[in-house]
C-alpha cells in the first residue's frame, strides 16, 4: 500500500534548478500541507487555547539554490511564525519531521531558553522516548533523545540560551521509507500525538512570549 507521501514527493528534492524544484514542491507536496495542516490545526486552536494559522513554506527569499527541505508550520499569527513559538511539519529527501519549534529569530529566545531550563525535571517527562531534538532547524542533523540524558538536553539548551543562531527543536523524526506506508490518517494521528505530547514545552516558551 502506498502512503500518503510517496518516494516520488521526496525524489522532489532531487530536480535539478530553483525554478524546477518549486514546481515540484509546489504541485507535489503544498497541496498535502494544505490537506493536513486543515485538520491539525484547528485541534492545536484546542489545545492551546488561541487561535492557530497554517503557514505553508514559499521559500520566496530564494533566488539561486533549490529549498533542501520544505514543511509547513502552524503559529497564533496570520502573519508569520519565526518570531514565536511554533509548530512544523515537514520533509526533507529522506524523512519526515515533526517539530515543536524555537527558532532563532525568536525576540525572547534566552528568557524562554532559562524558563525551560528551570523546568528540565518536566521536560525530561514529557521528551517521547521514540523522538528526537535538533538545534539548527536548517540541517538535517538531530540526536535521538533514547541516547541522551538530562546533562545532553541542558548542552542543547544553553547553547540555545548563549549562541545567537542555536535553536532547539523537539519532536519526532520518520525516515522516507517509513513514511512512505503511513496513510494520511496515520500520519495525521502521528502528528497531533507528537504535538499534544509537546504542549507542554510549547506553553512554556508562549508565556513567555506572550508577557512581552
Amino acid at each position: 500500500m502506498t502512503g500518503y507521501f510517496s518516494e516520488k514527493d521526496f525524489e522532489v528534492f532531487n530536480i535539478e534548478g530553483l525554478d524546477e524544484r518549486m514546481e515540484g514542491i509546489r504541485s507535489h507536496i503544498q497541496p498535502k500541507f494544505q490537506e493536513i495542516g486543515e485538520q491539525v490545526v484547528p485541534a492545536l486552536s484546542d489545545l492551546t487555547d488561541e487561535e492557530m494559522h497554517l503557514h505553508i513554506a514559499r521559500h520566496a527569499r530564494r533566488s539561486v539554490n533549490p529549498p533542501n527541505d520544505t514543511w509547513m508550520a502552524a503559529a497564533p499569527s496570520k502573519r508569520g511564525y519565526k518570531k514565536m513559538p511554533h509548530f512544523q511539519f515537514g520533509l526533507w529527501d529522506d524523512h519526515l519531521f515533526i517539530w515543536t519549534a524555537f527558532i532563532y529569530e525568536l525576540p525572547e529566545k534566552e528568557n524562554i531558553a532559562k524558563t525551560i531550563i528551570e523546568n528540565l525535571d518536566d521536560v525530561m517527562k514529557i521528551l517521547p522516548e521514540d523522538g528526537y531534538i535538533s538545534i539548527d532547524h536548517t540541517k538535517k542533523d538531530a540526536k535521538k533523545i533514547s541516547e541522551m540524558n538530562e546533562g545532553d538536553v541542558l548542552h542543547a539548551l544553553e547553547r540555545f540560551e548563549n549562541v545567537k543562531k542555536a535553536e532547539f527543536l523537539a519532536g519526532r523524526r520518520i525516515e522516507a521509507a517509513e513514511a512512505a506506508k503511513l496513510s494520511k490518517e496515520e500520519l495525521i494521528q502521528l502528528i497531533s500525538k507528537t504535538w499534544k505530547e509537546l504542549m507542554p514545552l510549547y506553553k512554556m516558551g508562549a508565556r513567555v512570549q506572550q508577557a512581552l
